[in-house]
């Protein structure tokens, strides 16, 4: 939950968090802070090289390169494209996750009291 004297967003909920690698090139940082500010979401980076804050995103990264990336063999850039929309749906909805106890990232997130994530994408 982000702390109480975060200012709530244009739609006056309060700000939800946004985890980035510091890693980012300075154009992408542009594009990420702009699309932030449009959801009123707060950026929060993560200090480098630190395993304990950095792991969930570094694990997601590797996962996705040997599976979509390099877990397949594509004609061009854009059927690589295109296999990323049934990748991320397959990763989230029918791919149970260790870390959650085998649970489907989608079945966690209905178990989080107010969420309202699922409601804007369903």
């Amino acid at each position: 939950m982000p702390p109480e004297s975060d200012p709530p967003a244009a739609t006056g909920r309060p700000r939800r968090q946004f985890h980035a690698p510091t890693t980012a090139r300075p154009t992408s940082r542009c594009c990420i802070t702009l699309a932030c500010r449009a959801l009123g979401l707060k950026h929060i980076r993560t200090r480098p090289y630190r395993p304990r804050t950095n792991g969930k995103a570094e694990r997601f990264i590797r996962t996705m390169l040997a599976e979509w990336a390099y877990g397949a063999i594509y004609r061009d850039s854009n059927q690589r494209t295109a296999a990323l929309a049934v990748w991320l749906d397959r990763y989230n909805t029918t791919r149970p996750h260790g870390a959650l106890g085998h649970q489907l990232p989608v079945s966690r997130l209905r178990q989080l009291t107010g969420n309202n994530l699922l409601g804007s994408y369903t």
